[in-house]
């Protein structure tokens, strides 16, 4: 059994190791030179040819950044894969162009398995992802095995998008639980809470969250030393926010919240921090509130 993981950014390089570290027949590629070199240093095998590696793997594994990438990667596949390969994809994109790579590979004999993750780059690093897979359920229980390398817990979900929408539903929390750690941090500094005290009680109490915790660790710092390094940009929540908002238009739910939200991560763009971490839209309110200081 041979595979092929194209795209080894900070998610596909971990997820793509994991794989090789069970004993499948991997090679990757991706378009970035440098990261390429990031997965020879990890002992990863990179195909000279990726056209004529993936004409003749058995499986093919994706992690790509958008819509546009999606499509091109589904005409390669279309294009050269044997009928019958599976064509596992990771990525976060929209259910639209992910409706139309499925038309493209179901034309080729293609088998088409959604498999998205939940999860930042440190847990696919340790291999404790959530995987949400759709497509036909012969070939996920096939892929099962595989899966299993990217973390404990795993849901099939249905044969056409219904992984792509649960990973939508599931990063508009996490953007709204940044939102609302926003509005209610910067409420209880301007009132003179003390901020790491704050952090502390809000993580003893019943909102307290593995993802609360985890910003917790972050930002529950002295002020000056707060940690805005990223386990996921303002630019990235920016662009799932818009496949998150396209969804709800799509099927006619109003987001009103999650809107507010997209305007915060415009003005944290706007005021020089798209590379942070999402949750400095922390600091978009706190400047708005006249806060100085707020590092």
């Amino acid at each position: 059994m041979r595979s092929l993981f194209m795209g080894v950014g900070k998610m596909g390089l971990p997820m793509a190791r994991h794989l090789q570290q069970a004993g499948h027949a991997l090679s990757v590629t991706d378009l970035d030179a440098g990261r390429l070199q990031l997965a020879r240093d990890a002992q990863l095998t990179v195909a000279d040819d990726a056209a004529a590696e993936l004409a003749r793997v058995d499986r093919m594994y994706s992690s790509l950044p958008h819509d546009q990438a999606l499509l091109a990667v589904a005409d390669q596949v279309a294009g050269l894969a044997r009928p019958g390969t599976i064509w596992v994809d990771t990525s976060t994109v929209s259910m639209a162009a992910s409706a139309q790579a499925a038309l493209r590979c179901q034309a080729r004999g293609i088998r088409y398995l959604r498999v998205t993750v939940s999860g930042n780059n440190h847990m696919a690093e340790s291999a404790q992802l959530t995987v949400l897979a759709s497509g036909l359920r012969a070939d996920y229980d096939e892929l099962l095995p595989a899966l299993r390398c990217w973390g404990p817990n795993h849901f099939y979900l249905g044969e056409a998008e219904q992984a792509r929408l649960m990973k939508l539903v599931i990063n508009l929390m996490i953007a709204q639980t940044s939102a609302m750690l926003a509005e209610a941090m910067t409420l209880g500094r301007q009132g003179g809470l003390d901020w790491q005290t704050l952090w502390q009680v809000v993580g003893s109490s019943a909102v307290a969250s593995p993802i609360m915790k985890a910003k917790s660790q972050q930002l529950g710092r002295a002020l000056g030393e707060r940690d805005f390094s990223p386990t996921f940009t303002v630019h990235q929540m920016l662009k799932d926010i818009g496949l998150i908002l396209q969804a709800g238009a799509d099927l006619h739910v109003p987001l009103a919240q999650t809107s507010q939200t997209q305007q915060w991560m415009q003005s944290a763009i706007a005021q020089g921090d798209g590379e942070l971490d999402y949750a400095a839209i922390i600091k978009v309110v706190e400047r708005a509130s006249g806060l100085s200081g707020a590092s």
